[in-house]
């Protein structure tokens, strides 16, 4: 187990989980009943403050339901905590899109994503002239 230290921004609502044993992400919790209009990109309070551990990201996902049951997507995909990230306003916000034609309502106590740990290092780049010869047809190639 990671240790992780965290803080709840609104301490009745309870700390993320993970749903079974073999989870590898935790759901997040709202922490406010937000509104998203149709066709509008809004931040949902995700209640928590994370630091994470040197040499981890946080990625926040979105759930697997969330388009079909909310019809709401993720517009940026994945969102990525450094682990510089753990100031007192710095609460992980999730940010969705609707798409639909009407008011999205994210009810507080939701679940809409899930973070990951992941293992992370920064590169050190070696400048060079030149890669060798061509190995491979260029962009999207493999699926010929």
């Amino acid at each position: 187990m990671l240790p992780v230290s965290i803080q709840r921004v609104d301490a009745s609502l309870p700390l993320p989980s993970y749903a079974t044993h073999g989870a590898v992400g935790f759901d997040l919790i709202t922490r406010e009943t937000t509104v998203i209009e149709p066709k509008a990109i809004g931040l949902v309070p995700g209640n928590v403050i994370v630091k994470v551990p040197e040499g981890y990201a946080l990625l926040i996902l979105p759930r697997s339901s969330l388009p079909r049951k909310k019809g709401l997507v993720c517009p940026h995909s994945i969102g990525v905590i450094d682990c510089d990230y753990h100031g007192p306003d710095d609460e992980i916000f999730v940010q969705v899109q609707n798409v639909t034609d009407q008011p999205v309502t994210v009810e507080r106590g939701e679940r809409i994503a899930q973070g990951l740990f992941v293992k992370v290092e920064q590169a050190q780049w070696q400048e060079v002239d030149g890669h060798g010869a061509k190995t491979r047809g260029g962009f999207g190639s493999t699926g010929n």
